[in-house]
């Protein structure tokens, strides 16, 4: 056990499967459609999705050597804290409580609901009313269902958590590799939908950068091993490993999953479309394989969830452990050492959301709000590397952690130049974090 109450129990398989399910959740199953509305294009849409693959491996590259020199529970918090300041790393967490995982878990939930409700559509009319509304009650009913479950799941602990985990990750990843292979082995499609609708100097940087930013929170995730550093083994050589391993897995899913999407949908037909993995299928194999495979979807969805749902509380347990939040939040359970308080707490919030949000406007301040404070943390390797304290200096030194840099930085800029609505929200959280930090640092040196 760390002097943190929290075991080192979790090998490499499973924290791997933690950052594979991390990353592959609602967003490689409902972005691609409104990319392509924005778009127009299939080729750029997918030179994107490739160009946030390499982002996202120069982000893991960068985080496995941070996490392998401060192995602790927290992501950010426990980096920005150590590198910077801790007011950085508290308005991460701050942010990560709301922001980063609360949000997905929402995002996620309302994605389950939209596989179901397309693979059963009779279940929108149970409720009486109007069918619309009938219809908007029914997905934040089901949202709400999963959100519990996951909750009382993880409320079991990390062990017994890991192995549902791991069960799910399996069958998403097996889900995708069916749908690749048999996409483009027996599916119907058509390699004409590759050509452009419009060329890629119709597309204004603009829009191109908050098309980056919505495939980047798709990606995120690669960075989700940091978050358990305090209950991973032999964390020095499992947390990079699990980083690389699961980034690089999942790049190369999501690029041949799009390249399906792309074969089997027209560009006009694909924009706009949320549930686009369930209108592939249908174009491709018929209407009852699209209802199958839109179940299975939804199922699959259950894994990102999950794994929201054991990375999140760990931050604000973190927190609370150095005094800087709630302290009943940093509460461990003696039989099952999980933060059961933390875990409680972000299923609640996630709660709210799913009944006050819309999906699209998660998904933009969501994006934003998860590409402030990485980019910070990157930023640390080379203040790391001055100070001769990296426990593991990788390859690629400086140029990996620059590529994240300016890559993260452009996204960001030209994003708030698209959407300074949901941008400047996603701001303002940050900011808001400034005073509560300053109260909570007010009792935390109060007398005793």
């Amino acid at each position: 056990m760390t002097q943190s109450g929290l075991e080192r129990n979790v090998g490499l398989f499973p924290v791997t499967n933690i950052v594979i399910a991390n990353m592959i959740g609602a967003g490689i199953f409902t972005t691609s459609g409104l990319l392509m509305q924005s778009l127009h294009d299939p080729l750029l849409m997918l030179t994107l999705w490739l160009l946030g693959g390499v982002v996202a491996v120069c982000g893991a590259m960068s985080y496995a050597e941070l996490g392998a020199t401060m192995p602790e529970a927290g992501g950010e918090y426990a980096f920005l804290s150590r590198l910077y300041h801790p007011l950085l790393g508290f308005l991460s967490g701050w942010v990560s409580l709301i922001a980063g995982f609360s949000a997905p878990i929402a995002a996620s939930a309302i994605g389950c609901s939209e596989y179901l409700l397309r693979a059963f559509p009779s279940i929108s009319a149970i409720l009486p009313g109007p069918a619309e509304v009938s219809v908007l009650w029914v997905k934040r009913l089901i949202a709400l269902l999963v959100i519990v479950l996951f909750t009382a799941i993880h409320l079991r602990g990390i062990q017994f958590g890991s192995r549902v985990q791991n069960w799910l990750t399996i069958l998403k990843l097996s889900l995708i590799g069916g749908l690749i292979v048999a996409g483009f082995a027996f599916g119907n499609g058509d390699w004409g939908h590759l050509v452009s609708a419009a060329p890629w100097a119709a597309t204004d940087w603009g829009t191109i950068g908050l098309s980056l930013m919505w495939i980047m929170f798709a990606y995120s995730g690669w960075n989700a091993a940091t978050y358990i550093g305090s209950e991973i083994r032999s964390p020095i050589r499992n947390i990079p490993r699990a980083l690389l391993v699961g980034t690089g897995i999942v790049a190369v899913f999501y690029l041949l999953l799009n390249l399906f999407y792309v074969y089997a949908v027209d560009p006009q037909s694909m924009g706009g479309v949320v549930s686009i993995a369930g209108l592939a299928v249908g174009r491709s194999f018929g209407q009852v394989p699209e209802y199958v495979i839109s179940t299975l979807i939804a199922f699959a969805l259950f894994s990102s969830l999950s794994a929201y749902v054991i990375l999140g509380p760990r931050v604000y347990y973190a927190m609370a452990k150095d005094r800087l939040f709630f302290r009943t939040l940093s509460v461990v359970d003696s039989t099952t050492h999980a933060p059961r308080r933390a875990i409680l707490l972000q299923g609640a919030i996630s709660s709210v959301l799913v009944v006050t949000g819309s999906f699209d406007q998660i998904l933009t301040y969501m994006g934003f709000s998860l590409g402030i404070f990485p980019l910070l943390c990157v930023a640390g390797i080379f203040r790391l590397r001055r100070r001769k304290q990296s426990l593991l200096p990788l390859p690629g030194y400086p140029v990996v952690p620059f590529i994240y840099l300016f890559a993260g930085t452009i996204m960001l800029v030209l994003s708030y130049l698209e959407r300074p609505l949901e941008s400047s929200l996603a701001v303002g959280t940050v900011l808001t974090g400034i005073p509560v930090y300053l109260w909570f640092r007010r009792g935390r040196h109060a007398p005793q």
